[in-house]
């Protein structure tokens, strides 16, 4: 018997296969995602003390009220609440278009790991300590407001803004009824010193740890951070900008032996304020033995006047002693308005008066924020005063 040749039944079939390949393919999809975010923050600032000879200055700035950046982040759902992740994530100057943190490709974040539900995330690369994570983020000026980098403290020597750590490990947990906490280790990768050493020596190399911890529930928030790291001029590229205003000899990338930063903060909001408060404590050893320690103390509120429109006022008083004896005193105040979601424009004002001497007698200069070329040069005076303009956008 000859079977009859039906082209319906043909077709149905050929549906019918076309349907299950494209259920597979979205399925596949729906386990995997990449996302591509950034944002460029560009602006006018006008600074009337900057550098030798304190004269005034009228510069493009970028990246202020937050780094310019763009950045691949990614997962893939491996099942059973495990998720394999991933982050990418360039710093760029909008003004030139070079590469920021050293010319690093991705010199912001660059990790990878694996996530599980109801536990937590394991990392590894280069990443933010928890005195970033924790802190600079949530209860500091530099964090809440577009203050940004002009907001932070001098030279970020408490690691609230820019605080990276190469060939890391990091546990971060999942959210327990508001709690989380975590903790990092970043190796040396130097032979025969696990702690690493000063850049030029022979086992020249950096080190570091960090832990956090903190709790949000309803309107209240609290946490804390610990950070240390070993030789930090010796990273690749260097953790921080070691210098305090004046450029001290004393404290320098090449002679730090240690840092390590304490620091505890808290928030509150209440309707359209909300109001914060954060302390940290920095000691800065060098390989003579000399110590450096800097108090910050820093309070500040903003208030939503509408959807749109955001104020914000700060104030920050830092404090050294031992080879650096002296004070500065910081005030910044702010307006933002939302033109969209994505793009917003601000009016951002700082005013900083420093007092106090270095140990061999120089007067302390002022420093606003992370005093780089991307940023504000030190005054070159006791006081300074920035006023910017600028718009960020992102995507």
């Amino acid at each position: 018997m000859i079977a009859s040749f039906n082209p319906e039944n043909l077709l149905n079939k050929k549906v019918l296969a076309t349907a299950i390949l494209a259920a597979f393919a979205g399925a596949a999809h729906a386990q995997s995602s990449v996302t591509l975010y950034g944002l460029i923050d560009a602006g006018v600032t006008y600074v009337n003390h900057a550098g030798t000879g304190a004269k005034s200055l009228y510069q493009y700035g970028d990246g202020v009220s937050q780094g310019s950046r763009w950045g691949l982040r990614g997962s893939e759902d491996l099942g059973g609440g495990l998720k394999a992740i991933f982050d990418l994530e360039n710093g760029f100057n909008s003004g030139t278009g070079a590469l920021g943190q050293g010319s690093s490709l991705f010199g912001r974040q660059a990790y990878v790991g694996l996530s599980k539900d109801g536990i937590g995330s394991l990392t590894f690369g280069r990443q933010y300590s928890f005195s970033t994570d924790y802190l600079g983020g949530i209860y500091a000026n530099g964090g809440e407001t577009v203050a940004g980098n002009y907001g932070y403290h001098i030279n970020d020597l408490d690691q609230l803004t820019s605080s990276r750590i190469s060939n890391a490990v990091k546990f971060s947990s999942a959210n327990y009824y508001g709690l989380t906490f975590g903790g990092m280790y970043g190796f040396s990768n130097t032979a025969g010193s696990f702690q690493g050493g000063p850049s030029g020596s022979s086992t020249s190399g950096s080190s570091a740890y960090s832990f956090g911890l903190n709790y949000a529930n309803g309107p209240f928030a609290v946490g804390a951070a610990y950070t240390d790291i070993r030789f930090p001029a010796a990273a690749s590229p260097a953790a921080f900008p070691t210098s305090v205003a004046n450029g001290s000899a004393t404290i320098t990338g090449g002679t730090v032996k240690d840092l390590a930063t304490t620091g505890v903060g808290a928030k509150y909001s209440i309707g359209p304020a909300t109001m914060w408060a954060l302390w940290t404590h920095t000691n800065i050893e060098e390989l003579a033995g000399h110590m450096t320690t800097f108090n910050a103390y820093e309070a500040g509120a903003k208030y939503a006047i509408t959807p749109a429109l955001t104020g914000a006022l700060g104030y920050t008083y830092m404090q050294a002693k031992d080879l650096t004896n002296g004070h500065w005193n910081q005030v910044d105040a702010s307006v933002d308005y939302a033109l969209s979601k994505r793009t917003d424009v601000y009016l951002l004002g700082v005013y900083q008066a420093a007092k106090g001497k270095l140990a061999n007698g120089t007067p302390l200069q002022s420093q606003i924020g992370v005093s780089t070329s991307s940023y504000l040069p030190v005054a070159g005076a006791d006081t300074q005063l920035a006023v910017r303009a600028g718009i960020r956008v992102k995507f």
